[in-house]
């Protein structure tokens, strides 16, 4: 079922029409009851205020970015968005539906990522209602169909990624933002499509490893980053020790055998990837001794 929109009349002029014959129609009744007016005329009248009462139920109010979903005796006849007082046929039933852009955040969720760790993880789902039939008629409760369609969809793209990457090229709950909220929008957007809503936007507000695991877990982020920080200071070493052998080499301003040179490279390679400053050590005598 698709929406289609249509047409109401002004309400102001039915208003003004209304309320003019409802004042006449009183007037009238009153002339014809203390006149020698005829039953049949003050029954006629009396009929047609009871008729302009039940027009009066056809106007209605439609707020801006609001949809007013028009049924006949359970059939869908259309849906009016036309800002504005209205009037159309008093036997319509009218159910008021906003088309404002609304969000919430999702409950703390206890998941296992891709890796099988118990982690807790939270979003903010931005939406708004493209189609007032299919949210009024394809299910029961669109607000509450979002809000059940979004922590399931939560959960399917939690377990479709790591936590972390340790590795480079592997896309991360943590390391990934972007990529991830790409996802899991058009994760809730597959699932919310079938209601008429449209998801502007779904971001992880919430990203933790389960308390159970917490601790162990960062032991091992630290470790991840001793090791990494390690690897880069080697890799800087190396490069600084191979520019001052070849400088010297270079300048001619001494000449190492294998031993010596392997001596040298060993102390640059402590002074410059020891934790602690090193403390140098005069040597009184020759090189050899």
């Amino acid at each position: 079922m698709k929406e289609r929109e249509t047409a109401a009349m002004s309400g102001y002029l039915m208003l003004v029409l209304l309320l003019g014959l409802l004042g006449f129609s009183v007037w009238s009744i009153v002339q014809e009851a203390t006149g020698e007016g005829s039953a049949l005329k003050v029954l006629g009248w009396i009929n047609a205020m009871i008729a302009t009462f039940v027009a009066i139920g056809g106007l209605f109010t439609v707020q801006p970015n609001q949809g007013v979903v028009l049924q006949l005796f359970g059939k869908y006849v259309g849906t009016v968005k036309s800002a504005g007082l209205r009037w159309t046929i008093p036997f319509y039933s009218k159910h008021k539906v906003s088309l404002r852009v609304r969000n919430f955040e999702t409950n703390h969720l206890k998941v296992n990522d891709l890796e099988g760790n118990p982690i807790e993880i939270a979003a903010v789902v931005v939406w708004k209602v493209i189609d007032t039939a299919e949210a009024m008629f394809q299910v029961d409760n669109y607000d509450n169909y979002v809000h059940v369609q979004s922590e399931a969809a939560l959960r399917n793209m939690a377990t479709a990624y790591a936590y972390d990457s340790h590795e480079e090229g592997h896309v991360s709950l943590r390391g990934h933002t972007a990529v991830v909220a790409a996802h899991l929008q058009k994760e809730i957007h597959d699932r919310l499509a079938v209601a008429g809503v449209e998801v502007v936007e779904a971001r992880i507000s919430h990203l933790a490893y389960a308390p159970e695991i917490a601790a162990a877990m960062l032991q091992r982020q630290q470790a991840s980053a001793i090791i990494a920080a390690r690897q880069r200071i080697v890799e800087g070493a190396v490069g600084m020790v191979e520019m001052a052998l070849d400088m010297l080499a270079k300048r001619n301003v001494v000449e190492l055998d294998a031993e010596r040179r392997a001596a040298m490279v060993s102390n640059l390679l402590v002074v410059l990837c020891g934790e602690r400053g090193t403390q140098p050590v005069v040597n009184a005598g020759t090189i050899y001794h």
